[in-house]
């Protein structure tokens, strides 16, 4: 079972680097912009948002999904295929990745600038603090609803479950699956536990509330758009765009919600074209 988990992860190495690979031999032309970033519905935002507006400039952008701990290791390298990540969480939620690859990165900007964690439950749920979990822990069925072990708010959350003596489990699931497990609980008002952050469109389409943290375990971040070493050097216009991108809560649950409705390319296009002359000047000016 090893070996064949073993072959399997070479096997998908394979085709991110063939992929990489066919997007920097194409020979259309354009200047090519390669963004990464992870299923994170603010991330496939910010990406997607960028994606429409470079390729109206005239680039050809090619979008990358892969798992954070290998976007900041692939931007890291001295020939890195990539060239821009837009949501890294600093300076505390990815301090283990900016820690170990940091002085090989380039801070760009923000694409947003006041982002928050914590664990976060519907406004029915009548506790508004982490200490007062335990007491009603059967109510939640002793879990809190994650996201991926490799995101900085799961390990954060391991940090509040000792810290707080916590006696629930955390589930590690997806971010679309933890907010299925959200609209499944709140269709009967049942009581669920998730771990949450702004920007997300949840806060937009549910009545919800973070608990209280006495003891700061989650921090407050922005979202930074990171680069590889040289890509200012190599595409100046283009890092100045990312330079001067940057969102705020309210334009970016609407542009969460025109992705949700209308798919992630169609969807940024729509809010793009509605807002162009504030997007445009992130490049033109």
């Amino acid at each position: 079972m090893m070996k064949f988990r073993n072959l399997i992860s070479l096997a998908l190495i394979v085709g991110l680097f063939a992929s990489f690979t066919a997007c920097t031999n194409s020979d259309d032309g354009k200047e090519k912009v390669s963004i990464l970033y992870p299923n994170w519905v603010e991330a496939v935002a910010y990406s997607y948002l960028s994606k429409v507006v470079l390729e109206d400039k005239g680039y050809n952008v090619e979008l990358t999904n892969l798992e954070p701990g290998l976007i900041y290791g692939e931007l890291s390298k001295e020939n890195s295929k990539g060239d821009v990540f837009l949501d890294a969480w600093l300076p505390n939620t990815h301090a283990d990745y900016w820690e170990v690859y940091g002085d090989k990165l380039v801070k760009l900007g923000e694409s947003f600038s006041e982002g928050t964690t914590g664990l976060v439950v519907p406004s029915y749920v009548t506790i508004n603090s982490i200490e007062e979990l335990n007491a009603n822990k059967d109510k939640f069925g002793s879990e809190i609803i994650g996201i991926g072990s490799g995101a900085g708010i799961h390990r954060d959350t391991e940090r509040a479950i000792e810290a707080y003596g916590l006696e629930l489990d955390q589930i590690t699931s997806s971010g679309p699956a933890m907010v299925a497990s959200l609209q499944r609980a709140e269709r009967n008002e049942d009581w669920i536990v998730i771990t949450g952050w702004k920007p997300h469109f949840k806060w937009a389409n549910h009545d919800l509330k973070y608990l209280e943290d006495p003891k700061g375990i989650y921090p407050m971040d922005v979202c930074a758009i990171l680069s590889r070493r040289g890509f200012e050097e190599d595409m100046p216009k283009v890092a100045d765009f990312f330079k001067k991108f940057n969102l705020t809560e309210d334009e970016l649950y609407e542009l969460m919600a025109s992705i949700d409705d209308n798919g992630n390319e169609q969807g940024a296009r729509i809010w793009y074209e509605a807002n162009k002359e504030m997007v445009d000047g992130w490049y033109e000016n």
